[in-house]
């Protein structure tokens, strides 16, 4: 081959020099071709994805996290916010290269800073470095610092939930692209045990796991942001390479119709009632007769929002049911007067014990017979006579005013642990519950239902629907008014104004204990006896419940106790009544009550 092309070159007159001249300037086209198409390879055809490769490496997308809402009680204490906090966030590949800057070199001089331990040398370089100069700030052990920053990955959590203080201590350390905050936040709550359960609690996410923090948990829960942008070596963000950027949306605030005023103290009456009466557990709702609104709804249980036990426990206060002994009497004389089988004034001669179809019925001290009127009968709570007046009302009857009145039914505010209690149905009832129901035994209720029954005679034979909710805030942060202004008719004005009358004569017996000086009250207590798991009567339940004050009805007050000293409600729980009461008659300053001049006679 070689030959031929020697040949050839001969025949044209070409020497051998200029041969071999001829053929290296051939080799050398082709190596430049060769590179050229190299060139463009890279550059037309794999330039876009290098660059994008080496973009990427540098591109970081940091969320920017919402804040939780807050809830806050109506006169604007907050009960439970979301505080700022950081992740402390390492890079173990960048820890593993980092190098400390000793202080007083040249290096340290054209940096602008420096590395130091007590103003010595850190003494160590990769990741045992960073350790050192972290760990007192984080109030962590170095060597389990160091373990976790060695190695190469690009993301470890160091320590979760450090204070704002503590992220612009870690900032100055010029560990920039190594160790860095990421915003977060901690759920606090207020410094004591308010409606601790009924608050409950989140998860470690910080999404709502009990309590209304579940409950509201998509009012509450905001939508992150995030910002992309490109790092420098040292992990700052180089000028004008923010690229995307979404804002965070903060969660609604909740505002209650709690008045932490009004609950912190009725939880302090209910903690002090149920020690000095050594009863094993106490309940408290306080409602504003006008609007349904609940102002303080508190059980004797010592909870803190946001612990363990607040997110393992309902509320006492929804979730406890009980016997309501004879404040059952209430809706029983409504159903009586509203059905037209008795006037309020008809006259019975009441015996200490009533047979009616072969079930004896008798009332809880023994008496002679005793000349009452409807009205009477109520006061005296006389289990005897309300089977008598309420012989001609049919179990039908007697059940549609209990559901009418709340009885059996949820209370809408849709509380986590609410029990909304049993009320069989009159098919459902022998000879005996058809009649026990008339004195409030032989269905159960919880508190807030026992308020409700009371706020009927209250707002003059209308229900309504109660609140807890007062507003959420829209995404502008103007609150939204989120009060349920149902209500429904149950009773005629007359009737209501009736029962109403002949519950302020029920006062009568308690009122040196239960009574507000300067006051008129309209109340009706309760006592009920629990059936333990071996079917004996081995526990009692003491409640009260009233409206005050009763000639111009501004608040309803319930208190429940189980097993308190004196056992009768009116003596026990009508003790606690008393003192809300007369709270509430300072707090929000009401008019002493005109004397009263309308008793309908409880006697004949």
């Amino acid at each position: 081959m070689a030959h031929r092309v020697r040949d050839w070159f001969r025949a044209r007159g070409i020497d051998a020099f200029a041969a071999r001249c001829i053929a290296v300037g051939m080799i050398l086209v082709i190596v430049a071709c060769t590179c050229f198409g190299k060139l463009i390879q890279v550059q037309l055809l794999d330039g876009q994805a290098t660059a994008e490769a080496a973009t990427n490496s540098r591109t970081s997308k940091v969320v920017v996290s919402a804040k939780r809402g807050r809830i806050l009680a109506s006169n604007g204490t907050v009960l439970a916010q979301s505080v700022e906090r950081y992740n402390i966030i390492g890079v173990p590949d960048a820890a593993t290269s980092f190098t400390p800057v000793d202080c007083g070199t040249k290096q340290a001089k054209a940096l602008g800073y420096c590395h130091s331990i007590d103003g010595k040398p850190v003494g160590v370089s990769g990741a045992a470095a960073v350790a050192r100069l972290l760990a007192p700030l984080l109030d962590m052990d170095a060597m389990e610092l160091g373990a976790d920053l060695n190695g190469t990955n690009q993301y470890v959590i160091l320590k979760k939930d450090v204070t704002p203080q503590v992220k612009r201590a870690i900032d100055k350390l010029n560990l920039g692209g190594i160790v860095y905050g990421e915003l977060s936040s901690q759920r606090v709550y207020a410094e004591n045990t308010l409606i601790g359960a009924l608050l409950g609690g989140v998860n470690d996410d910080g999404s709502g796991a009990s309590g209304l923090e579940l409950t509201l948990n998509k009012q509450l829960s905001g939508t992150d942001g995030y910002t992309v942008y490109q790092r420098g070596n040292g992990g700052e963000v180089i000028p004008g390479t923010v690229s995307k950027t979404k804002a965070a949306q903060d969660g609604s605030d909740v505002t209650l119709t709690i008045d932490s005023d009004v609950d912190w103290y009725v939880k302090r009456v209910l903690a002090e009632g149920v020690a000095s009466s050594h009863a094993k557990w106490g309940i408290a709702v306080v409602e504003d007769a006008l609007t349904g609104e609940i102002l303080a709804l508190e059980d004797s249980d010592a909870i803190q929002a946001g612990s363990s036990e607040a997110k393992a426990s309902a509320s006492r206060a929804v979730s406890q049911t009980f016997e309501p002994g004879s404040i059952g009497k209430v809706p029983a004389l409504a159903a009586i007067l509203q059905n037209g089988v008795h006037k309020i004034d008809d006259h019975f001669t009441v015996p200490y014990e009533y047979t009616s179809e072969g079930q004896k019925f008798h009332d809880a001290i023994y008496h002679p017979d005793k000349r009452w009127t409807l009205a009477g009968i109520l006061q005296n709570s006389s289990n005897s006579g309300m089977v008598m007046a309420a012989e001609k009302l049919t179990s039908q009857q007697r059940y549609d005013m209990l559901t009418k009145f709340g009885i059996g039914q949820a209370t809408g505010l849709n509380l986590p642990g609410e029990s909304r209690g049993v009320l069989g149905t009159p098919s459902s009832w022998d000879g005996r519950t058809k009649n026990t129901v008339l004195f409030g035994q032989g269905y159960t209720v919880n508190a807030l239902q026992l308020s409700r029954v009371v706020s009927v005679i209250a707002n003059k034979g209308v229900n309504r629907q109660q609140s807890l909710i007062k507003s959420v805030t829209d995404k502008n942060g103007k609150p939204v008014d989120m009060l349920n202004r149902s209500a429904a008719r149950v009773l005629d004005e007359k009737i209501a104004n009736q029962v109403r009358n002949a519950m302020e004569s029920a006062l009568e017996e308690y009122k040196g204990v239960a009574g507000v000086n300067g006051y008129r009250v309209a109340v009706k207590s309760g006592t009920a006896e629990v059936v333990g798991s071996d079917g004996s009567l081995s526990s009692i339940i003491a409640d009260f419940a009233g409206i005050i004050p009763a000639n111009d009805p501004r608040f309803i007050v319930t208190v429940v106790m189980q097993d308190p000293d004196g056992s009768y409600g009116g003596t026990t729980s009508g003790k606690l009544f008393a003192k809300i009461g007369e709270f509430l008659m300072q707090k929000y300053d009401v008019p002493n009550s005109p004397a009263r001049t309308d008793a309908i006679p409880v006697e004949w």
